[in-house]
């Protein structure tokens, strides 16, 4: 969790997004607006965008009230709910193979993004400025060790399983994963939060002044109903936009499974922006703090968010990658355990991170 968001935000940028959002569905569903219009669609997926940043804000002021470990649960589980919203709605409007895959493409997505895309712009950009960078390896190797087993757990293993023919768990085992995914999720939370804080803040720093003020009582109340409107105005958007956003992908000519990046990215972006700011800031260690546990989140919660909800409605669920996605996955979490084993970091590794990105949006829209 980051305390850097604090309340300092304008108040129409953390108030107007989700309050528009709902008037817009409203009307749309009053059928005062033509809700084929393109401008619905194009002012929807603004007010979408601005609606996810208003949600982490006001998730992140009632976490500075309520303290750790707390705090970084509910974080999670605000981001939580907003992907695992789009991937519902999507897969319920979806068919087929989209339908069943979705999940696996927007959590391979974000673990790609995070660790090829968003890593490797941090240690850019710190690099480019500092020339090198420092950082802890005890914190980063440990989220690093979760988000590999969660990743390989859910994207791999399926593929190599017997109980059940091709990429699929059976529901025994889909079960069984789930509960051991968020089992090693909170896990890892208490371990940041409470038993090993100190591993994941920044060389030299205390736990004195490393947090912003605390918000009042009023601003937390404040905070925690605008939180439930943000993210009811995520799930009613996401609903509206669905037909939409496949729509535009379809019209692209780029494959069904370039949704799960589009979904990912939506919600990486607030947290992403913040991890490039902090390296930038030369805080490195907080950039990757924000980066890994976005990505952890994505992975550790989601997962058996959409498995929950697709054994309850008796759809199957895709999670297993196919041969060259898994190489790519693989790839990325073998250069990134040499990138973070060293404690220091340089323009180079943020090079090596960024071309495998690269290799990842090429195959993402190119398969």
């Amino acid at each position: 969790m980051s305390a850097t968001h604090g309340s300092s935000a304008p108040i129409w940028r953390v108030y107007a997004p989700p309050l528009a959002a709902l008037a817009l569905f409203g009307l749309e569903h009053a059928h005062l607006v033509n809700a084929e219009a393109p401008w619905v669609a194009v002012l929807a997926g603004v007010l979408l965008l601005g609606s996810v940043f208003s949600a982490v804000h006001h998730a992140e002021v009632v976490a500075l009230k309520v303290g750790e470990p707390f705090g970084s649960v509910l974080l999670a589980l605000a981001v939580t709910v907003i992907e695992a919203s789009l991937i519902v709605t999507s897969m319920l409007s979806a068919t087929g193979a989209t339908e069943n895959a979705l999940a696996r493409d927007s959590v391979y997505a974000a673990a790609m993004i995070v660790l090829s895309g968003v890593v490797g712009v941090c240690l850019l950009v710190g690099g480019a400025r500092y020339r090198e960078q420092e950082f802890r390896v005890a914190g980063t190797g440990s989220a690093l060790s979760v988000l590999a087993t969660l990743a390989v757990l859910t994207l791999v293993l399926p593929n190599y399983t017997l109980a059940k023919l091709g990429p699929q768990y059976s529901p025994t085992q889909l079960i069984f994963v789930s509960v051991l995914s968020l089992l090693l999720y909170f896990v890892f939370v208490f371990v940041q939060s409470v038993r090993h804080r100190d591993y994941f803040l920044p060389e030299g720093a205390s736990d004195i002044g490393e947090e912003a003020e605390p918000p009042s009582g009023r601003e937390t109340a404040v905070s925690a109903v605008m939180l439930v409107v943000s993210l009811l105005a995520v799930v009613l958007l996401a609903e509206t936009l669905a037909e939409s956003i496949e729509a535009a992908i379809h019209a692209a000519h780029l494959p069904p499974s370039f949704l799960g990046v589009v979904i990912a990215a939506l919600v990486l972006l607030p947290e992403s922006v913040a991890a490039i700011k902090a390296a930038r800031a030369n805080h490195l260690q907080t950039s990757l703090n924000l980066a890994l546990g976005s990505a952890l989140a994505c992975i550790g919660l989601t997962i058996p968010v959409v498995a929950g909800v697709s054994l309850y409605l008796g759809r199957g669920l895709t999670l297993g990658l196919d041969a060259e996605n898994t190489a790519l996955l693989l790839l990325t979490l073998f250069v990134s355990s040499m990138t973070l084993a060293t404690g220091r970091a340089t323009i180079l590794q943020g090079a090596v991170h960024l071309v495998i990105f690269g290799v990842f949006m090429l195959l993402a829209a190119v398969p």
